[in-house]
């Protein structure tokens, strides 16, 4: 008796020709499971998941199948998640592959290969069974295990250009069309279809899209575990760079990408997260006026091409605002963005327009920093709720009713057992974010300890050292080094430079919340480069180190810092180093002169992509509070005008 899963001799997948995994639908790290499986499903085998797909793909009674990646072992199944007894379970071990024909709820071309499970037309008639020979009898489309005619299913076994039909039963009624929609037309696209998620994987010249985890026949930069947002599933039309409308790769070697035909929707989503006056998240929602770069140079007009050609005009993007020359964020990068007036500047983002405030409105209020507050506040300043004291999940408290029982640590209440000097704080019921500071107040009239008073003073003698003999060989701007050993790149999923940082400890990173969306945003795929006087270097630099950032921790609410935790620690090396941090309360001497670093603008009067390094001699707090009419913090310090542009 033959095999009903087949043995078939496999060849390997030759770059170029379209992947069998191309037929199927992929969910991570999930397997399907049967409540009754009779007859049982066949033993794993060895091979890749194409050549599983290959397998299936040439198997009657083949519709899924389990792929372990690090065994590199598969299961073909004669089930989907559709068919009934069959449960879908989370297992990190299997990736799940399903054939589209029998997951999809529209069909591609005339739908003869449609394999779904609608069982009633277009008009509301059910639809009668394939084996059934009432009330219509036939004799032509009889049920094989290759012709997919199951159950009462619509289907299209006569290759119908209006798409799949059935057998009624209705006797007044013998067949009727399902009136199933083509993919293209299933799901529609707003604005330019960033947010489309439908299921059209051929191009609008027909050409069958390459999948986003594959890198043949075309090589890209789209994978879909670095960019977990875009919805990068199998080889689905989708919009990743903030095109005109989706696209894809395709599966000929003689043409990489195409776009793909999407019906439009009708109606125009309203626009989240308007503002005016400062910008939340990354900014795409910002409708403000500013049309200048953090340095003073105008931006270009969105409807010139002058002196930068770019393909963001305002007629093809209709939902992003590009009027005039505002700073937009029509792309999703990281923050509002122009092109400049300046040829020798492309792009500048518009990190002085402010952050909106993205925490809540403070509750009830503490004298001190807090530590006798004993409120029944329960939510932190950006409104996670906290955790119960007593609560070993999701955190494992390292302070607990049973370490400080007389802190009165009750339910999950904001609390400062440990006279942090921020104010009350608590654990939070977020995994991502171990604990956080609470939405409450100094009560007016408490006074928090000035920074300027009983402050040590500090030598720094062991950090902060760096190979002088590289200031010779740095480039020299302004009169000074190029040597910033302790300062490094951040890049963006693309790998642009975005934003500066300094090393802090090996693995440790410090930076600015203005650079970013929020303080707990996924930045898988985003890196540091360390080592290097170039923003962009060449494969050859070999002091250059690149290094993932896996986490994100914001400061208090009012220091505007973030803390970046790489993948791994970095090497300390010539180029790299680590800088110092100040102990806490202390103060930098009036006359101190201070070093900033950067590959940003520089008004002309440098090499942008060089880093450039300037000093600058601190001034009196007292003289530039009262200058400043009394806006400076004590946690704050002055220094001189910059008078050459670092990009700092």
């Amino acid at each position: 008796v033959p095999c009903p899963y087949g043995n078939t001799e496999l060849l390997p997948h030759s770059p170029g020709h379209r992947s069998p995994l191309n037929d199927f639908q992929r969910l991570r790290a999930t397997e399907l499971l049967a409540v009754s499986a009779e007859p049982p499903p066949p033993l794993p085998e060895q091979g890749s998941a194409e050549q599983c797909a290959q397998r299936c793909a040439t198997s009657p009674a083949c519709r899924a199948f389990h792929h372990d990646q690090q065994s590199q072992l598969c299961q073909l199944l004669p089930w989907t998640q559709h068919s009934p007894h069959i449960l879908l379970q989370k297992n990190i071990r299997y990736d799940l592959y399903q054939k589209k024909d029998y997951l999809r709820d529209c069909i591609v071309g005339d739908g003869s290969g449609y394999r779904g499970t609608r069982a009633v037309t277009e008009k509301g008639l059910r639809c009668q069974h394939w084996r059934a020979t009432t009330p219509h009898d036939h004799s032509r489309f009889l049920p094989s295990p290759r012709n997919g005619l199951e159950e009462n299913y619509c289907r299209n076994p006569d290759r119908d250009k209006r798409g799949p039909w059935c057998y009624t039963v209705d006797p007044n009624v013998r067949h009727q069309s399902c009136g199933i929609k083509k993919c293209e037309d299933a799901v529609c696209m707003t604005c330019n279809g960033e947010d489309y998620r439908g299921t059209v994987d051929h191009t609008e010249s027909g050409t069958e899209c390459q999948r986003w985890d594959l890198q043949h026949p075309h090589k890209h930069p789209y994978h879909p575990n670095k960019y977990p947002d875009k919805g990068l599933d199998d080889n689905y039309c989708r919009n990743p760079d903030s095109s005109e409308r989706p696209w894809c790769y395709t599966t000929d070697p003689g043409r990489e990408r195409e776009y793909c035909r999407i019906r439009t929707c009708k109606k125009r989503p309203r626009p989240a997260n308007v503002t005016n006056g400062c910008f939340r998240g990354k900014g795409e929602g910002y409708r403000g006026r500013v049309n200048v770069t953090v340095s003073g140079i105008p931006c270009q007009r969105w409807d010139s091409q002058v002196p930068h050609k770019h393909h963001f005009v305002p007629e093809k993007y209709p939902c992003k605002d590009l009027q005039e020359n505002y700073c937009r964020n029509p792309d999703g990068s990281e923050a509002p963005w122009c092109f400049t007036s300046r040829p020798s500047v492309r792009i500048a983002f518009c990190f002085h327009i402010r952050r909106c405030p993205d925490e809540q409105d403070a509750q009830e209020c503490y004298h001190g920093h807090g530590k006798h507050y004993h409120g029944h506040i329960s939510k932190t300043r950006k409104g996670i709720t906290c955790q119960p004291w007593a609560a070993q999940t999701p955190h494992v408290p390292q302070i607990s009713p049973a370490t400080h029982p007389e802190a009165h640590l009750e339910e999950n209440y904001c609390r400062n057992p440990d006279n942090d000097s921020h104010g009350p704080w608590c654990y939070t019921m977020d995994p991502r974010t171990p604990f956080d500071y609470c939405a409450i107040k100094p009560c007016s009239g408490s006074t928090v300890p000035s920074l300027m008073e009983n402050a040590d003073m500090v030598t720094f003698e062991q950090c902060g050292q760096r190979d002088e003999r590289l200031q010779q060989k740095g480039r020299i701007v302004g009169g000074q080094p190029g040597n910033s050993p302790w300062t490094v790149s951040i890049r963006n999923r693309a790998g642009v430079h975005f934003c500066g940082g300094s090393l802090v400890k090996e693995q440790w990173v410090i930076s600015t919340r203005q650079c970013f969306s929020s303080c707990d945003a996924d930045l898988t795929g985003y890196e540091v480069q360390l080592g290097t006087l170039f923003k962009d270097p060449g494969p050859g630099d070999p002091d250059q180190q690149t290094i993932p950032i896996v986490r994100i921790v914001c400061g208090p609410s009012e220091s505007q810092l973030v803390m970046l935790k790489l993948a791994r620690p970095a090497a300390l090396t010539r180029r790299v180093a680590l800088i110092c941090l100040p102990p806490e309360r202390y103060i930098v001497p009036a006359g101190t002169v201070c070093e900033i670093a950067g590959w940003g603008e520089t008004r002309g009067t440098a090499d942008g992509s060089v880093l450039n390094v300037a000093r600058l001699p601190v001034l009196p707090h007292g003289e530039c509070n009262k200058a400043l009419r009394g806006r400076l913090k004590d946690s704050e310090l002055c220094t001189a005008p910059l008078r050459a542009g670092v990009g700092a």
